[in-house]
């Protein structure tokens, strides 16, 4: 058993949570956030943290290993990670601490299976609920509140696979939630619809309530003399955004800030894969990529394009969303307090991609590279690191994997790679994340990192090849190509924090596109370095 001078490590991880929200939340006072304030008063807050694939599965996986989308093999929702390869979780588990995780991981498809095994990578305790919303939280709402779970499957999701033949008993529970979706969400609230809505039951039966429980029951039951690792993944606020209904009163809707423009409807010099989209909102073609099939566009008049229609009560579920993680996040926080755990635990807050709701035109996430899409909140907390600081070098959530290790004295993962001839090298690094314990106490590496790289492979599709985007991020500048001729993006992000004006073909920054353009190709190159695996033999374990 491992001694308590071991510290403790909390992941606590939310889903498409923007860091421009957080930001905007705490900046016009859209709604009280008092555990999340305490996190920055107590720790880093890391203002430039990149998800370098913004999609849910492909991060996911990054953080867990340490390793970019095309080395852990994990580029797109529908695929799934090898658990033989190392995970930071393994090598926790290895040395002693007891492991658990709970909500939501994602390291495998939804179709493939509403219940997924996720011990083999390295978890001694598992309790899972996913989008989908079903598995133990649905059966526990069946089973503890009966009341409530024919509202409960109006939540799920039956276009999943396994609800055709769900449980033990392959019920077909289809027709039952597609009744249950007839009646919720509840009449009462009558600006609900499928993107967002208040949640047709009590806030002690919701998803993220239920997830917190089964994480305080884990802290609980672990010794006092054994450290642990708890990854606390919450769905929300992923959409469809549903908060409990009394947050929604938490929020002051007057101070949400309208939309940003959608800068690309009337540029030129617009990627022709955003102009395939503005070609829709004009009214001259019906082909819409996936992210706006479920959204109804308005016209205005023949001088303005037509527009996305208001968002308001969208905006107010997501803020409303937020607010009650935040209690999530206070519950926690005392629970490792009431267990005299608190000073030794470091806690980490993360979201693994953002999430744009409704700025530029656009809604969810993908191959989109504006800020809003790529730019996640992190806040470190711990023991021997600083209070109330802002890290304003360039993060990738790579570099979870590594600072965890470090936190907690424990190797990196046996990885090495082979060369022709079988024979095992330890020259090259072995992940692609470094650790950010230097920059939590304070102290910045001569050799850190001065740009994050972001790609996107399309999740519903091959779709158009213009579509896998692949962005250099430096401290200004934000540079996106898309392929196969479909164009580019340059903005000067100290001039124009909106993204409004494309620079790509402005002369006065021609030299600063060919720099731009230089630095991707580096980087989109340093993706594969230094070997391309393409199965476990290339890391070494085989």
């Amino acid at each position: 058993m491992q001694s308590q001078n071991k510290p403790n490590v909390i992941l606590f991880m939310v889903d498409q949570l923007s860091a421009r929200w957080l930001e905007v939340a705490r900046d016009r006072g859209i709604c009280a956030l008092p555990n999340l304030d305490w996190l920055r008063e107590n720790g880093t807050s890391f203002a430039r943290t990149f998800s370098s694939n913004p999609v849910c599965s492909p991060t996911r996986a990054t953080i867990a290993t340490g390793l970019c989308s095309r080395a852990h093999g994990l580029i797109m929702n529908g695929y799934a990670l090898n658990p033989e390869i190392p995970t930071f979780m393994q090598a926790l588990q290895k040395e002693g601490w007891r492991t658990g995780a709970f909500g939501k991981l994602h390291l495998r498809p939804h179709h493939e299976s509403l219940v997924h095994d996720y011990h083999p990578y390295g978890f001694d305790v598992v309790h899972g609920t996913e989008d989908d919303r079903a598995g133990e939280w649905l059966d526990w709402v069946k089973e503890a509140h009966p009341e409530h779970y024919e509202a409960a499957l109006s939540t799920a999701w039956p276009a999943v696979p396994g609800y055709a033949e769900y449980g033990p008993d392959g019920v077909d529970l289809r027709p039952a939630i597609r009744a249950a979706k007839e009646r919720y969400p509840h009449p009462t609230e009558p600006k609900n619809s499928p993107k967002a809505y208040t949640l047709p039951f009590p806030e002690e039966v919701s998803q993220s309530s239920w997830i917190t429980a089964r994480a305080l029951d884990f802290i609980r039951d672990t010794h006092s003399e054994q450290s642990f690792f708890v990854h606390i993944s919450y769905v929300a606020p992923h959409g469809p955004f549903c908060p409990p209904g009394e947050f929604m009163d938490r929020v002051n809707p007057e101070k949400i800030p309208a939309p940003v423009p959608a800068d690309w409807l009337n540029d030129t010099d617009a990627p022709e894969y955003f102009q395939k989209m503005a070609r829709v909102l004009h009214g001259e073609s019906d082909d819409r990529p996936s992210w706006m099939k479920d959204i109804a566009v308005t016209s205005s008049s023949n001088e303005q394009p037509p527009l996305i229609p208001d968002l308001s009560h969208e905006r107010h579920c997501y803020f409303a969303d937020i607010t009650h993680l935040d209690e999530q996040l206070g519950r926690v926080r005392k629970a490792l307090q009431d267990a005299g755990r608190l000073d030794n635990t470091y806690i980490i807050f993360v979201s693994d991609h953002g999430e744009f709701l409704g700025d530029h035109g656009f809604w969810q996430k993908q191959e989109r590279h504006y800020d809003g899409g790529i730019r996640v909140p992190l806040i470190i907390v711990g023991p021997g690191l600083q209070k109330n600081a802002i890290c304003q070098e360039i993060v990738q959530l790579e570099d979870l994997c590594p600072t965890i290790l470090e936190m907690t004295d424990v190797p990196l993962p046996h990885l090495r790679f082979r060369h022709f001839g079988g024979h095992l090298d330890d020259s090259a690094p072995a992940i692609s994340g470094r650790s950010l314990v230097e920059l939590c106490r304070g102290e910045v590496p001569d050799d850190w990192r001065e740009e994050a790289y972001v790609e996107s492979f399309p999740c519903f599709g091959p779709g158009t090849l213009g579509a896998w985007a692949r962005t250099v991020r430096t401290s200004r500048y934000r540079y996106t190509f898309y392929p196969d001729g479909h164009g580019e993006q340059l903005f000067d992000l100290e001039a124009d924090p909106d993204e409004q004006k494309n620079l790509v073909n402005d002369p006065e920054h021609a030299a600063l596109r060919r720099e731009m353009k230089d630095r991707l190709m580096e980087q989109i190159i340093r993706q594969d370095y230094p070997v391309s695996p393409r199965d476990l033999f290339w890391f070494g374990i085989h």
